[in-house]
C-alpha cells in the first residue's frame, strides 16, 4: 500500500490535517494521495473523556466513524496500530488486527510514503509511582467507558451499602482532574434524582495535586475562581500533597492515607514509550523534537500535537493543549498541500495562544482569553465561559464535518437530551 501523506494518529490534529488536505485534493486524487492511519474505528474529541467518564457524555453517540469522516472529506482510512517505522524504505508497518476470540482479522501490513505525518498524541505520566495499577487512567474512550462502567457499579453499592457514601480521589488538578470533579458532582446530583430518600448517598470527592495550587500552568485568577467554585460544591482540594504510594482503596501521601473508593490519574502527561524506538530524536518526555516548521530529524517526517516538542520562545515548547494541535494541522495543511504542487512553504509555524477555558459543570466555567487581542488577558466566567467552553468543541466539529452538518448535530444531541436525559445509566 501507498500513499503520497499518510497521517499516523486520528486525534484532534491528525484527523483535521487528513480533512483539510482530502478537501483540497476531492474526490478524485485525495483517498489515493492521503492516508489517516488509526487504532480505532471511530473517533472522539479527547477535552471530553471525563464526560465520557462520568456518563454525561455518550461516546457512542458522540463518536464520529473515521471510515464515514472518510468518505466525505475525501481522504483514505486504514485500521491500525503502528508497529515499526522503516525511514530508509520510507514506509511504515502496521500491527495485526485481531478479533475478540484472538484470531488474525489482517495480518501485518507496510504503507510506504512521501511523507509521514506522525500525530499519536500523549498518555499519562505517572512518574514511577507504586502501585498506579490500582488507579484509572483516562487516555482514551475505552478508560473512559471503564471507568464509567465501574463508577455505576459504585454508586449502586453505595445506594445499598451502611455509609450511604461513595469516595473518590482524584490525582492531578489539572484541567482534566478539575472538569472531572464537577463533571462527577453533576453526574451525581443527577442520579440521586432517581432514587429514593432510603437510597441517597453522600459522594466525597479528594482533588490531590502536587503543586501549590490547582490548574499550575493556568492565570492564578483562574486557579483561584477554579478552587472557591470546588470547595463551595463540597470538593475537598489538596494542594501541595504528594502521592508516594496508591494502594487499594486508598493514597498514600506524606501526611497519611487519604482513603477512596475509586481512585482516577490524571495528573502529567508523557508521549509513548515507543516514540523512542522508530529512531527519531526524542525528548525526555519520548515527544518528537520537531523544528519550527515542525520537522523531525528526519526531513521527510513531521509531527503535531502533543507528541510533537515544537519550540516556543525562550526555551520553550508548544502547550500540549487542542488548540495548538489545531493551528498545527492548519500549519501542515498549507505545507503539505504545497509539497504536492512541487511548491514550498518557507514560513515557519508561529502558535498564537487564545487563553484558556475549564467547565466546571452546572453552566459555569472560568477562562481567559488572550494572545493575539493586543496583548491584554480577558477573564470570564460562568455561563459565558461555559458556553465558549462548548464553542471550541463544535468548532472542532467543524473543521471536520463542516458548518450545516455541525449545527444538524448539535440540535440532534440537546434533543436527545431532552428527551433521554443527559445522564447515561448503563
Amino acid at each position: 500500500m501507498h500513499s503520497d501523506i499518510v497521517i499516523v494518529g486520528g486525534g484532534a490534529g491528525g484527523l483535521e490535517l487528513a480533512a483539510k488536505l482530502g478537501r483540497k485534493l476531492g474526490a478524485r486524487q485525495g483517498r489515493d494521495r492521503v492516508l489517516l492511519v488509526d487504532r480505532s474505528p471511530f473517533h472522539i474529541w479527547k477535552p471530553t473523556l471525563h464526560e465520557v467518564a462520568a456518563g454525561t457524555l455518550d461516546a457512542h453517540q458522540e463518536g464520529l466513524s473515521y471510515p464515514v469522516l472518510a468518505r466525505r472529506n475525501h481522504f483514505g482510512f486504514a485500521l491500525g496500530d503502528l508497529a515499526g517505522l522503516d525511514r530508509e524504505r520510507k514506509c511504515i508497518e502496521l500491527d495485526e488486527i485481531r478479533n475478540a476470540e484472538g484470531e488474525v482479522l489482517v495480518p501485518r501490513r507496510t504503507v510506504s510514503y512521501r511523507w509521514l505525518v506522525l500525530a499519536l498524541g500523549s498518555g499519562s505520566n505517572v512518574f514511577g509511582t507504586p502501585g498506579v495499577e490500582h488507579a484509572y487512567l483516562l487516555e482514551n474512550v475505552r478508560d473512559a467507558q471503564r471507568f464509567h462502567a465501574d463508577w455505576l457499579g459504585a454508586c449502586a453499592r453505595a445506594a445499598f451499602s451502611e455509609s450511604r457514601s461513595l469516595s473518590i480521589a482524584i490525582v492531578g488538578a489539572g484541567a482534566t482532574g478539575v472538569e472531572l470533579s464537577a463533571e462527577l458532582l453533576e453526574a451525581h446530583a443527577e442520579l440521586l434524582e432517581s432514587l429514593s430518600s432510603s437510597q441517597r448517598f453522600r459522594l466525597d470527592i479528594a482533588l490531590v495535586e502536587g503543586g501549590d495550587r490547582i490548574l499550575g500552568g493556568l492565570p492564578e485568577k483562574i486557579s483561584t475562581q477554579a478552587e472557591t467554585a470546588l470547595r463551595r460544591k463540597q470538593v475537598r482540594v489538596l494542594t501541595g500533597t504528594r502521592v508516594n504510594e496508591i494502594r487499594r482503596g486508598a493514597l498514600v501521601t506524606p501526611a497519611g492515607e487519604i482513603p477512596a473508593d475509586l481512585i482516577v490519574w490524571a495528573a502529567g502527561i508523557k508521549a509513548a514509550d515507543g516514540n523512542a524506538r522508530l529512531g527519531l530524536e526524542t525528548n525526555r518526555l519520548h515527544q518528537f523534537v520537531v523544528d519550527n516548521r515542525l520537522r523531525t530529524s528526519d526531513p521527510n517526517i513531521l509531527a503535531l500535537g502533543d507528541c510533537a516538542a515544537c519550540p516556543w520562545g525562550e526555551g520553550k515548547t508548544v502547550p500540549s493543549r487542542a488548540q495548538a494541535a489545531h493551528q498545527q494541522a492548519d500549519y501542515l495543511a498549507r505545507v503539505l498541500g504545497a509539497l504536492l504542487r512541487e511548491q514550498e512553504v518557507t514560513a515557519p509555524f508561529v502558535y498564537r495562544d487564545f487563553g484558556s477555558l475549564v467547565s466546571l459543570g452546572d453552566n459555569k466555567g472560568v477562562g481567559n482569553l488572550m494572545g493575539g487581542l493586543g496583548g491584554r488577558n480577558f477573564f470570564v466566567e460562568g455561563l459565558i465561559a461555559k458556553w465558549m467552553y462548548i464553542s471550541l468543541h463544535l468548532n472542532h466539529h467543524r473543521a471536520i464535518l463542516g458548518t450545516v452538518k455541525t449545527v444538524v448535530l448539535a440540535l440532534a444531541r440537546l434533543l436527545q437530551q431532552r428527551v433521554s436525559g443527559r445522564l447515561k445509566l448503563h
